[in-house]
């Protein structure tokens, strides 16, 4: 803390000093300059922001493919593997495909994706409701809460 001195005077000191001298906030009157190693700071502020890039998590979109005639054990065995990826904060999407003469049963699926729905509704909402995708694929979208 030097208090309030000439430019010229402050570049002066900061040269002595094998420093440089960086305005820190140039919009308070005076400004306020600080004498510092400008290439460590911008080295130091890098590699912060590294860090926090670092410790973010990408929310991916993980998909679970189910079929009007699925039993129930491997229904709630998928529902396990649902929830292992909500917990990562990962969306899930099921979907439930239809072949041949399943098409005719659209109902069934939309049973199927209701009762996955009830079972994981604890640690997800829904994001997109059961609707068909295409002529063969009735899907929704959960997150987690």
């Amino acid at each position: 803390m030097v208090g309030i001195i000439p430019t010229s005077e402050a570049l002066q000191l900061a040269v002595d000093a094998g420093m440089d001298l960086v305005e820190v906030s140039p919009n308070d009157r005076p400004p306020v300059c600080r004498i510092m190693d400008f290439g460590k700071f911008k080295y130091e502020q890098k590699k912060r922001l590294s860090q926090k890039t670092n410790k973010q998590h990408q929310t991916q979109l993980k998909e679970i493919r189910l079929r009007p005639k699925t039993g129930q054990h491997d229904i709630d065995f998928k529902v396990k593997r649902a929830k292992e990826f909500l917990a990562q904060n990962d969306k899930v999407k099921v979907n439930v495909i239809f072949r041949g003469r399943e098409n005719a049963h659209h109902e069934r699926g939309r049973q199927i994706l209701e009762g996955v729905m009830e079972m994981l509704e604890d640690i997800s909402k829904v994001e997109k409701p059961a609707g068909m995708e295409g002529p063969r694929a009735m899907s929704m979208i959960l997150a987690p809460k």
